[in-house]
């Protein structure tokens, strides 16, 4: 098949301005892409131009990237708005087997629906209204533009939060949830763990690293070969210097590793050597990182905030405790051998190999 991607926001930017990377291929959605070929099908990605690496690139699929206007009002970073993707779809309808466009919240899905309805499918990650502009743009869509022109289109929710969310103001929304996939290409497994505890996050305020490093320090306190662990932290950003005066403070400088920015090859084998993955974020979505660190058999403490929070707690793959402290790092090190093992068998469900032939079987069923 022939599978339209539309995915203009291809990465999180916490500011106005969106940040110049040297390569997409970190990406969630690039993983994605893979997961089609790999199943022998053909995805061409649809990107704005405002998210373009500053260096070449080589994919081994088609990207075609569109320039996004209004820029003040349709924001890039959260509301792209790509007119020429009307045009493109138009064109190549006929060689397309089937659409993907991100988000029931979106100017591209709009088009896509518009332009070609009965081979397009929604995928849908939000679990709340967007806060632009005090929510009012967000109801406005969700309470009038869906129900008017979207109510014939697939949902396909990204989570359980998301499924909930989206039943409130779609009706044909599936049973089945989606979620990112992984690479696992890149993602080593080990069994045997190392005396470390990780964290991928960047460093901004409602990640709460600072919450993490407590935790880790009161750990630390304790007994025997607790003194031992070390805590590797991945990541940039504004709070990095903040996090390192926090460490030296508690006293543990020596045994937290501020790595900065890695790429997938190199921060795979420093997931897959940890006890478990730790996340005290105060606001997220469903977290590539939580999946990632699945796929590599390491376990997760995490607050209930992050989607993927629900999986975790059915399949037990870790803890989820919105107040989480030493005695949940206690427990995740005595229980490891069991966590990993269930890591180890969930993994293959989080496959960006396995996402695509989930779409694959909704879009043939939908073109039947």
């Amino acid at each position: 098949m022939r599978i339209l991607i539309i995915n203009p926001i291809l990465y999180t930017s916490e500011t106005e301005k969106i940040p110049t990377v040297d390569s997409i291929k970190d990406t969630m959605i690039y993983s994605m892409c893979l997961g089609f070929i790999k199943n022998g099908h053909e995805p061409i990605l649809i990107a704005a131009s405002d998210y373009k690496p500053q260096s070449e690139e080589d994919y081994p699929f088609e990207v075609v990237w569109l320039d996004s206007v209004w820029k003040n009002i349709c924001k890039p970073r959260c509301l792209p708005y790509l007119p020429q993707l009307s045009a493109y779809i138009k064109k190549n309808k006929k060689e397309i087997d089937g659409i993907i466009s991100s988000e029931v919240f979106s100017l591209c899905s709009l088009t896509a629906a518009k332009n070609l309805p009965d081979k397009t499918v929604i995928w849908h990650e939000l679990g709340a209204h967007n806060r632009m502009l005090h929510y009012i743009p967000s109801k406005v869509w969700y309470n009038v533009v869906a129900g008017l022109f979207l109510r014939k289109i697939l949902i396909i929710p990204r989570s359980e939060r998301a499924k909930a969310f989206i039943g409130q103001y779609c009706n044909n929304v599936s049973d089945i949830t989606i979620d990112h996939g992984v690479d696992i290409s890149t993602m080593k497994t080990k069994k045997d763990k190392e005396k470390r505890f990780v964290v991928v996050s960047q460093l901004i305020g409602r990640k709460r690293i600072d919450r993490v490093i407590e935790a880790f320090s009161e750990y630390l306190d304790q007994s025997g070969e607790k003194k031992e662990y070390m805590l590797d932290i991945i990541g940039q950003g504004e709070l990095e210097q903040q996090l390192k005066k926090q460490a030296e403070k508690l006293g543990i400088k020596d045994s937290v590793i501020f790595h900065g920015w890695m790429n997938h090859e190199q921060m795979a084998p420093i997931v897959a050597d940890a006890k478990a993955l730790l996340v005290y974020t105060e606001k997220d979505n469903n977290m590539v990182s939580i999946a990632e660190s699945i796929a590599a058999g390491t376990p997760v403490i995490t607050t209930s905030v992050p989607f993927n929070a629900a999986y975790i707690e059915k399949e037990k793959l870790g803890i989820v405790d919105d107040h989480w402290n030493k005695d949940a790092l206690n427990y995740i090190c005595e229980e490891n051998e069991r966590f990993v093992r269930n890591c180890l068998l969930y993994r293959e469900k989080l496959t960006a190999e396995y996402c695509a032939s989930q779409f694959v079987e909704v879009l043939r069923t939908l073109t039947q």
